[in-house]
């Protein structure tokens, strides 16, 4: 049933919302520091797995589909939460934060792209 799947994005929301909180404390910064982007990250790792093994069937598969079409929107609805004033006033933490993150994700475009070109050559190569 579509329930399993929201019950398996209530699960990696409620770890992604600790593991940002732990974040949070852990640097300094009084508020949760990318839980919602821990939540996606462990979904879509868990659900990975899961549909390798075989334990994630079409139905729950349909409601992790629909809420990660909701990813957007709840980012944006938790961001606005935040404070984003202090933020910004806080000094270079927040700007060196988004520098780095930004330029990662920039460095990791290539070699996740190679690495799904060769999983996607595996695969043919086995059937």
């Amino acid at each position: 049933m579509k329930i399993y799947g929201v019950a398996i994005l209530a699960a990696c929301y409620l770890a992604g919302q600790l593991a940002g909180e732990l974040l949070g404390k852990w640097t300094g910064v009084n508020g949760n520091i990318g839980g919602v982007g821990f939540a996606m990250l462990m979904l879509i790792i868990l659900a990975d797995w899961m549909k390798k093994r075989g334990y994630l069937g079409a139905e729950p598969e349909k409601g992790i589909l629909f809420w990660n079409a909701m990813y957007i929107p709840v980012v944006i609805a938790m961001s606005a939460t935040q404070n984003v004033n202090l933020a910004l006033h806080s000094g270079w933490l927040a700007v060196w934060a988004g520098i780095i993150s930004t330029s990662s994700c920039f460095l990791l475009v290539p070699f996740i792209s190679r690495v799904t070109r060769n999983a996607e050559a595996n695969q043919q190569e086995q059937h």
